[in-house]
């Protein structure tokens, strides 16, 4: 794929913006009535809790309508929440409002390519929701900025669309090629949200982990709705429960395991950030025989 003029690239964020502005309108309406939304979101909740101990600060890029952030700030976390639709940081500090957050919960509209710009660091962890990441085929233009935001040891937690989703790929078999193959096409694809275009590329974990460089050390890989349908289904877990039930109880045996664990409709990406030491300043040695050179080769 041609790499976007900047122009070209600031008129497709603003399409981005819009698209997900709409979204804001309605999207907490569709998480309502969803167990597998709510399990998935559940999952992705306790990444974070066993890696951040409450009172950590957390950076949430993409938040969205801010179910998450909200969340976070509940259980006694310091949240950031930033997110490039005004309309969807609008419901952000609606809800921090309502749910007495406010002094917890700090909100910005920023892209997630402009985090040089993010207030209230440094942070413990970073935290990016539901395939947010998935709207740029850079991923370095986010991490890049990840070091100067993040104290040392502090973690992050990518919930990311792969490129295998079996469900999706399932969808072959009865005719339907174009949705069992969308998440192959190198180049990404166009994803319509509320009637607007939003290019969508699907990233596989080492993708992922290659973005983030040697100072990020791997914590853990889950595949997220391995064998349960990707989130736009709904209804089925009400439609058809003894089968659902089943196919969460196949997913909690398999999602950490290969090659499961990077494929779904998602996968949970947790790392640490591990900075690199200085090179050791170089000793001046005494020559071998000297008194003390043993001693001296030993210590360096």
């Amino acid at each position: 794929m041609r790499k976007m003029k900047l122009r070209d690239e600031s008129e497709a964020w603003k399409g981005v913006a819009e698209a997900f502005g709409r979204k804001a309108r309605v999207y907490d309406d569709f998480g309502r009535q969803h167990p597998n939304l709510e399990r998935m979101r559940a999952k992705v909740r306790a990444h974070v809790q066993q890696l951040l101990p409450p009172g950590g600060r957390l950076l949430e890029i993409n938040a969205g309508t801010g179910a998450d952030a909200c969340y976070f700030a509940g259980q006694g976390y310091w949240v950031h929440a930033s997110d490039l639709s005004p309309e969807m940081v609008a419901e952000i500090r609606a809800k921090a409002s309502q749910n007495g957050l406010s002094q917890r919960l700090t909100v910005q509209q920023l892209s997630f390519t402009q985090l040089e710009e993010a207030q209230g660091g440094p942070f413990d962890g970073v935290l990016s929701n539901m395939g947010g990441v998935n709207c740029t085929s850079d991923l370095r233009a986010i991490t890049s900025a990840l070091p100067a935001l993040l104290k040392p040891g502090g973690v992050v937690v990518w919930v990311v669309m792969p490129p295998i989703c079996l469900w999706e790929l399932a969808q072959g078999l009865r005719g339907d090629l174009k949705l069992a193959l969308r998440r192959l096409r190198p180049g990404g694809v166009i994803a319509q949200v509320e009637g607007l275009p939003v290019p969508t590329f699907y990233h596989s974990p080492g993708r992922v982990r290659a973005a983030f460089g040697p100072d990020f050390q791997t914590l853990r890989l889950q595949g997220l709705s391995v064998f349960t349908p990707p989130a736009d289904h709904k209804d089925f877990p009400l439609r058809h429960p003894r089968l659902y039930r089943w196919l969460v109880g196949l997913e909690e045996r398999l999602s950490d395991h290969f090659p499961f664990q990077g494929w779904g409709d998602f996968f949970i990406l947790s790392l640490r950030y591990q900075p690199s030491l200085s090179p050791p300043t170089l000793l001046s040695l005494p020559k071998l025989g000297e008194k003390g050179g043993r001693q001296a080769r030993r210590r360096g």
